[in-house]
């Protein structure tokens, strides 16, 4: 009955480390997506600021519009479009700006919304007479949702002299010196205080007053694309780091997992306690204890496991199923080696467990990553494959078990009989060594006896007993004279 209870953890296990493996799958495709659309974002930017350019030299400049005194005005219209559709570029959104180009009462449209542009300087009202002459000519281009757009430094100055009260305008200087003066302040309270136009009517524009002149918007259109380029450079560590592996995203990984578990694991310590034959409505508060201990203990593992595939899988490029079967084998392994230190088990049982236990882990893996790629839906393709290939494992195991018994029953046996008949060759050859090192110790003793006649007699048997040939032995007068006098 535990076999089922136990595919289905695997089971679990492994759908943890495919919602794991599909959170990184959809976080690098991510990255994967925004690194491609840079380049054709920024190539786009720049295209279209070198088409403002060209539009200022040919339409503008080349042909004097507007004169020496209200050129600035044209190369503001076409600088802004340019500027704010390469701007929206940039972040891959669309173009918003369009030029209207008929000297009517709207000079931009943006998404929808009129703009009338007033770059003036002259008459020292930062614009806003021109707005107000606009106004009289067009009385409800602001009820019908028109803005006014100005310089960027004009409408700092403007908002600064609004919001400022009559003590601190008092402090400012009375003539034209360096910033805003008295008289400013007055014009402009002035002009707000008739309640035709709110503060809230104007915008500022992209640039600057100076940065339209006639010899000056080449420059600000230039520098411009090095912002640009500067913003794809910000933009691609942007999103390089935001594709990294977080401490969150870790986080997230180990509490699901750890739920995952836990639950998991409670569902099967009940299943279990049922199946031994207590009824869920008889279950005590002692059967309720070891279940909510044994879930605690699945939550912990379940956090484990998370934080080690969403640790391996991104640091080490480990396949998540594999890490998965790598924390499922060591778990495994370290209950083993517990009851290998209490006596529970002994150290045979403990090799012969933790090889099945790293069998068992190794095969759910190997299901997973087929199930996956046959399967490449997130979680699913690992679940069936999983599934299929512990169902497989365990036909397999179950065939082949009494064959197993059988082998290991005639290998036994084999070793055995060859156990004995080695151990019988083994006294043999001993008895023979012992027998011939006590008959060549003896004749030993004799070859270097003290005695001269016990010694030559000694070395005879010496030298036939190292297999001297008797032609060679010394053993006569005739011989020992032959040898040494002739």
């Amino acid at each position: 009955m535990a076999e089922p209870i136990s595919g289905a953890k695997r089971i679990q296990e492994q759908a943890v480390a495919a919602w794991v493996n599909h959170l990184n799958e959809v976080r690098l495709e991510t990255l994967f997506e925004r690194l491609e659309r840079h380049p054709d974002d920024l190539d786009g930017a720049l295209s279209t600021v070198d088409a403002a350019l060209r539009k200022i030299d040919l339409e503008v400049v080349g042909r004097n519009r507007g004169g020496v005194k209200g050129m600035h005005g044209f190369i503001a219209e076409v600088a802004e479009v340019g500027v704010g559709n390469a701007r929206a570029r940039i972040v891959g959104d669309a173009a918003r700006y369009g030029w209207v180009n008929d000297n009517g009462p709207v000079d931009l449209l943006r998404d929808g919304v009129e703009i009338q542009q007033k770059f003036v300087a002259a008459g020292g009202r930062l614009g806003l007479g021109a707005i107000g002459e606009h106004l009289d000519k067009y009385p409800d281009f602001i009820r019908n949702g028109g803005k006014y757009q100005i310089p960027a430094d004009h409408y700092e100055t403007i908002r600064d002299l609004h919001s400022m009260s009559a003590t601190d305008a008092s402090k400012l200087v009375a003539g034209s010196g360096d910033g805003p003066s008295y008289g400013d302040w007055v014009r402009v309270r002035a002009f707000f205080g008739t309640g035709r136009v709110d503060v809230d009517s104007l915008e500022p524009s992209a640039l600057d007053y100076v940065d339209v002149q006639r010899g000056s918007y080449t420059a600000t259109l230039e520098s411009e694309k090095d912002s640009l380029r500067a913003t794809a450079r910000s933009q691609r560590a942007d999103a390089s780091a935001a594709g990294r592996a977080s401490i969150r995203e870790a986080g997230k990984a180990t509490i699901a997992a750890g739920a995952v578990e836990g639950v998991t694991t409670f569902v099967m310590a009940v299943v279990r306690k049922h199946r031994a034959g207590t009824p869920l409505a008889q279950f005590t508060a002692r059967d309720w204890t070891e279940v909510l201990g044994e879930s605690g203990v699945g939550a912990v593992k379940g956090g484990v496991r998370g934080a080690s595939v969403y640790t391996l899988s991104n640091l080490a490029a480990t396949p998540a199923a594999v890490t998965s079967a790598l924390v499922t084998a060591s778990f495994g392994i370290a209950e083993l080696a517990n009851e290998l230190r209490t006596g529970t088990i002994t150290e045979s049982e403990f090799i012969e467990r933790a090889e099945l236990v790293s069998l068992e882990a190794a095969v759910s893996a190997v299901s997973s990553l087929v199930g996956q790629a046959v399967i490449p839906i997130p979680v699913l393709g690992a679940v069936i494959g999983n599934t299929i290939g512990t169902v497989m494992y365990q036909t397999v195991s179950d065939c082949l078990a009494r064959r197993e018994c059988e082998l290991l029953e005639r290998y036994a046996d084999e070793q055995r009989l060859l156990g004995e008949r080695l151990t019988s060759e083994q006294e043999q050859l001993v008895d023979r060594l012992r027998s011939a090192t006590s008959t060549y110790v003896a004749v030993l003793d004799r070859a270097f006896s003290q005695d001269v006649e016990t010694a030559l007699a000694g070395s005879v048997a010496l030298a036939i007993e190292v297999g001297v040939a008797s032609a060679d032995i010394l053993d006569s007068d005739e011989k020992t004279a032959a040898y040494f006098l002739d």
